[in-house]
């Protein structure tokens, strides 16, 4: 499970600023952020599928790098149905966009919905963003504003979110605002990305699931949990990598460079 927030069109500079944390089992094999050879894709890999959950358009010359400013995130769609062995990855949703040439309305109005367990995915460029799923949301290209986004639909208010977007508006926007370097605002930003405050009890959500797994996943990041295995009280899951993805302005509208910073915590090398 996990959290995505978005802030679209809100600053001259960085028409997108993305806040991602993946949260996943440990075992599950993993690259950390880096450029692919086989895509012109940046970006972490799930090696157990071969997609990715965020990533941006980048293709590879020697020491140079091409961008479009394509860029695109996916998160599970928490409903209690589980994912069968004939569905595709959802990872490569991500890929498939970002090596498309349709637009983003485009993309998303011509994805075999069935073929995939739930989801929720925002893909866009420096134009247009737009939030698709295949849980009844139809394809919606994004307003100005602030996005916060999980595993539920998009306009669902689960303390987690609301948590999350609370703290970014007092913390991190307004220091974007007045300076949009990275140093000045990301260390805020990945603080926020860290906080690790459970739902009380009358907060939960309903997606199926005991409210005691509810309250393990409530919190915006995860700490290393026993799922499946809690006898041995052997961490399985948790919060493996948290991302901040830009879109910065280079040249008034016309030059749009895009980047990822990501943190991989210790605990996400377990089994691999």
């Amino acid at each position: 499970m996990c959290i995505v927030a978005i802030a679209w069109q809100l600053f001259d500079e960085l028409p997108l600023v993305l806040l991602s944390n993946r949260d996943e089992f440990l075992q599950r094999p993993t690259e950390p952020l880096h450029q692919w050879a086989d895509h012109p894709i940046y970006a972490g890999r799930d090696k157990q599928s071969g997609g990715t959950w965020l990533g941006i358009y980048q293709k590879s010359y020697d020491d140079l790098y091409e961008q479009n400013g394509r860029w695109a995130a996916v998160l599970n769609f928490r409903d209690g149905v589980q994912a069968s062995n004939d569905e595709r990855s959802r990872g490569e949703l991500v890929t498939d966009f970002l090596t498309s040439t349709l637009s983003p309305i485009e993309f998303a109005r011509q994805i075999s919905l069935q073929d995939y367990a739930g989801f929720n995915l925002i893909i866009g460029d420096a134009t247009q963003a737009v939030l698709v799923n295949n849980r009844g949301h139809a394809p919606t290209p994004l307003h100005a504003g602030l996005h916060v986004i999980s595993n539920g639909q998009p306009e669902d208010s689960w303390f987690k979110t609301e948590r999350l977007r609370g703290r970014l508006r007092q913390e991190v926007l307004p220091l974007i605002a007045e300076n949009s370097s990275p140093a000045y605002w990301q260390q805020a930003a990945f603080e926020v990305l860290s906080d690790n405050i459970k739902a009380p009890a009358d907060k939960l959500p309903d997606t199926g699931m005991t409210n005691e797994i509810e309250q393990t996943l409530s919190s915006v990041y995860i700490e290393p949990v026993a799922f499946g295995d809690s006898a041995k009280n052997v961490p399985t899951y948790g919060t493996r990598t948290q991302s901040i993805l830009t879109l910065r302005d280079e040249d008034k509208g016309s030059n749009f460079t895009a980047q990822i910073v990501s943190r991989e915590y210790p605990h996400s090398a377990v089994g691999e």
